[in-house]
């Protein structure tokens, strides 16, 4: 008698567990995405480009906007490199 109080006992906690990490997760996927960074102000990029002269490769991780001009080497424009994956 007292080990069946215990299994149900335990099947009771778990089940509280796994409803309120369910729930959870559909709340934290429903929520709304934060409002874009006002102009001017550095965003997060990871973007590659590539010299075409002399192969000097070059990675921006931040910018003021979301796609910005390629930058300049040996008096050219960088060439993006397209991610692998």
């Amino acid at each position: 008698m007292f080990g069946t109080v215990v299994w149900f006992l335990i099947g009771v906690v778990m089940l509280m567990v796994i409803w309120r990490t369910g729930i959870g997760m559909l709340r934290s996927m429903t929520s709304p995405l934060p409002p874009p960074p006002p102009p001017g102000e550095m965003r997060r990029i990871n973007v590659r480009y590539r010299c075409g002269v002399c192969g000097v490769e070059l990675r921006m991780v931040m910018a003021p906007d979301q796609d910005p001009p390629p930058p300049r080497h040996c008096l050219e424009d960088m060439e993006f490199v397209a991610p692998i994956e």
